[in-house]
């Protein structure tokens, strides 16, 4: 192994051993090796120090710990402290194919791409839950396929679960802010500094997600409330796609009360787009216990990212109310 890697992978992490281990054992299975890992545990109380020990002689694997900032500050502390030409970004919660970094030199090779990612997907050891999760945040039905689908409905942005940036973007972009969607935020800097932004396709993760309803609803409401934080830090950058799901909790409120007041006949519409979801997840998975689960969590989908998305909008934009982006990222890096 070189010593100055092609890439450095860094990962911040926070209580999650067995993710560490799942993560770090697909490292250690690439058919490329020519990259750092490098671990900062944001103040954890459960470190994952032991797990490292483990892959330390079958990867270049390096571990920090420092207190609890954030993990916008933890990855700057790890590329403060890479020695690659590109830095790489993954979740804990990301299983990594064996064939990535073989695959993400040759397409550089040939690209050329300042800042990358790719898609994710799951894994077929995945719970089932899990894989309704995933369908529900990569349909075209249910998100518009922004995340790397083959039909978008907007172009594709890098997110920190599978994203990558030369060392020269980030000597005049800098690192991240300690913000929500702050891979987003990160994306955005890079194009407006003149970069290009490119999907690989060919280089997908797994990507665990949230194990259960209830932790992934709250994950998408604040994936709602940010979009309005990214839209007054960005004007230009809110699209008909961001408005989707507040238009459709909207709509089916209007439907159902319509329903209840006039005819029942006003949940057709309803029933007709989740017929819709059903079938294409049952085509996607292959598992009509999958779809039917697939239902819940796109309806958690939509409805958490909706409902964020409106009360932020309505706080933010109609009232006024509350402290602007600005304060909020200075308050969030201790300022």
């Amino acid at each position: 192994m070189s010593s100055m890697p092609r890439f450095s992978v860094i990962v911040p992490v926070y209580n999650r051993i067995d993710e560490v281990r799942d993560l770090l054992q697909s490292l250690s299975e690439q058919e490329s090796k020519d990259f750092e890992v490098i671990i900062v545990e944001d103040g954890s109380s459960l470190p994952c120090r032991e797990v490292i020990g483990e892959y330390a002689g079958r990867i270049d694997v390096k571990y920090y710990f420092k207190e609890n900032e954030g993990r916008s500050i933890a990855r700057n502390y790890g590329l403060e402290r890479a020695s690659g030409k590109y830095f790489i970004f993954f979740d804990s919660d990301c299983v990594i194919p064996s064939g990535y970094f073989r695959k993400l030199a040759e397409m550089l090779d040939r690209t050329n791409l300042d800042c990358f990612g790719g898609p994710d997907t799951a894994h077929e050891s995945f719970s089932d839950t899990q894989k309704a999760i995933n369908y529900s945040m990569t349909s075209f039905l249910t998100t518009g396929g922004i995340r790397g689908g083959k039909i978008q409905l907007e172009k594709f942005t890098p997110r920190t679960f599978n994203m990558g940036f030369s060392r020269k973007v980030y000597d005049k972009v800098g690192g991240f802010r300690e913000m929500f969607s702050e891979d987003i935020d990160m994306s955005t800097r890079i194009k407006n500094a003149g970069f290009s932004i490119g999907l690989i396709r060919e280089t997908p993760v797994f990507h665990k997600r949230r194990v259960d309803f209830k932790k992934f609803l709250r994950q998408v409401y604040v994936f709602g409330m940010s979009r309005i934080t990214l839209y007054l830090l960005y004007p230009g950058t809110l699209k008909l796609v961001h408005w989707l799901p507040a238009i459709a909790v909207i709509g089916a409120v209007v439907l159902i009360v319509a329903s209840i007041i006039v005819s029942p006949w006003f949940l057709l519409p309803l029933a007709l787009y989740l017929t819709a979801i059903w079938l294409t997840a049952v085509i996607s998975t292959k598992s009509v216990k999958i779809a039917s689960l697939a239902i819940p969590a796109s309806i958690i989908q939509l409805g958490g990212y909706g409902c964020g998305f409106l009360k932020a909008f309505t706080e933010k934009i109609l009232l006024r109310r509350g402290r602007n982006v600005e304060q909020e990222i200075s308050l969030r890096k201790g300022k």
